[in-house]
């Protein structure tokens, strides 16, 4: 069974790992994507493997670095050891290990854990999310106007045709700010950020994402409103402004 507590372990024990490697010299590989790779992502993602393993040999797993192991559960763990790579290389504090947990299809919980900074935020699909031990909630801001707006790459939306609706957006809010990656959706599942968005999401950049959010009160759709973990793009936001947002950079 799937728990609060089972997630928050396997969070926290997989970011002690990543904090072995943090701010130390690493060598960086490009992948085919010409996204940068380290030991430290390769050997979190090997370690969660194997500790879900031994733990539900039956389950599917899927990570970015080693892709996709089947199962026959129709339960299937999407594992992203260091999502915020780039700010791990740079030796900033705002990565994060993300573990999602579908069923059948469906998102049943996720986890994120910035080890840096000790910020846990972990759900489960009917009992809640908790951030470090206590419910998180997302914001109860209405007026785009009031709105803090985060992003992880600013150029990513010109890079993939959706510069015109992010400046658009800019325009409308209080405040921008590039608190990115998996943090950034932290930020709004705790009521600190209004809305974050990214013009490039892959599965496993999202799939802890939709339970923790939804969990908070909030809501992850992707750039053209749809639910679920397979866009390739994604808005988080408070709920109260999504429909707005969609409207300015959606299509």
């Amino acid at each position: 069974m799937v728990t609060i507590e089972l997630l928050s372990d396997l969070a926290r024990r997989a970011g002690a790992i990543t904090l072995q490697y943090f701010n130390t010299q690493l060598e960086i590989i490009s992948k085919s994507d010409n996204s940068p790779v380290t030991i430290a992502d390769r050997t979190t993602e090997e370690w969660l493997r194997a500790e879900i393993g031994r733990r539900f040999p039956d389950d599917g797993i899927v990570g970015e670095e080693f892709g996709t192991k089947e199962g026959s559960s129709g339960r299937r763990w999407i594992l992203d050891p260091i999502d915020g790579t780039r700010s791990f290389i740079h030796g900033v504090p705002l990565y994060g290990v993300m573990i999602g947990v579908e069923k059948d299809g469906e998102m049943m919980g996720g986890a994120i854990y910035v080890p840096p900074l000790n910020e846990l935020i972990v759900a489960v699909k009917g009992q809640g999310c908790f951030w470090n031990g206590r419910r998180a909630a997302v914001s109860t801001k209405s007026k785009l106007e009031d709105a803090t707006v985060c992003t992880s790459d600013i150029m990513h939306h010109y890079e993939h045709n959706k510069g015109a609706g992010w400046d658009a957006l800019c325009r409308r809010v209080a405040l921008v700010r590039t608190w990115g990656d998996c943090f950034g959706y932290m930020m709004v599942a705790t009521g600190r950020a209004d809305v974050m968005l990214d013009a490039v999401m892959s599965p496993w950049d999202i799939a802890a994402l939709q339970p923790i959010l939804e969990e908070a009160g909030g809501r992850l759709t992707d750039y053209e409103g749809n639910t679920g973990i397979y866009g390739k793009d994604s808005i988080g936001s408070n709920g109260l402004l999504h429909d707005e947002v969609l409207k300015i950079v959606g299509g």
